[in-house]
């Protein structure tokens, strides 16, 4: 259970999500870095996407809740690593904590979620990028990040050198790998 709510429900993301999570991910479009994205999204242009994640299967999406309150604190995601066959077994992950739900154990129980349901599937290796030089000031702290990932087995495999440009700046990617099978 993460600290400051009475209990946290970890699922699977509905339709009726849609907001609260277009809502989340707008927050890292307009005020960080972390996403490359760099124009908000309505839920309606963010449908294809939430419907691109089944019940079953690699690619999945979790969501976090408190139980009472019935807010959507975070989600994460197994998405396609690349579009060609050969990387079929291989995916991206990520977590996306709500506005004051970052560092307070909701990622920790959203990858807990995340890769259980894995467990099951035809999955080899998990991949993330992190944007390094991020600070607690503008997107929740890198380092933050690159512990939770190292937390679940993550190893730092390489770093795209100024691969983005947001804010006017350039930022590099840092690569970490997990071995699933």
């Amino acid at each position: 259970m993460a600290p400051g709510w009475t209990e946290v429900q970890v699922r699977s993301g509905t339709e009726d999500d849609l907001t609260a999570l277009t809502e989340i991910y707008n927050h890292y479009v307009r005020e960080t870095p972390i996403t490359f994205d760099t124009a908000t999204f309505t839920p309606g242009q963010r449908r294809p996407w939430l419907r691109s994640y089944p019940e079953d299967g690699p690619h999945r999406l979790r969501v976090a809740q408190d139980v009472l309150s019935g807010r959507v604190l975070g989600y994460a995601t197994s998405s396609p690593l690349r579009p060609k066959a050969a990387y079929s077994t291989s995916v991206e992950v990520t977590v996306y904590c709500a506005d004051g739900a970052a560092g307070r154990g909701v990622g920790t129980l959203l990858y807990e979620a995340l890769f259980k349901v894995l467990e099951g599937e035809d999955v080899h290796r998990a991949y993330a990028g992190i944007v390094q030089g991020v600070t607690s000031a503008d997107g929740g702290g890198t380092s933050a990040s690159e512990r939770l990932h190292e937390r679940f087995g993550f190893r730092h495999i390489g770093t795209y050198g100024e691969v983005g440009r947001k804010f006017g700046r350039y930022w590099d990617v840092a690569w970490y790998e997990k071995k699933l099978l």
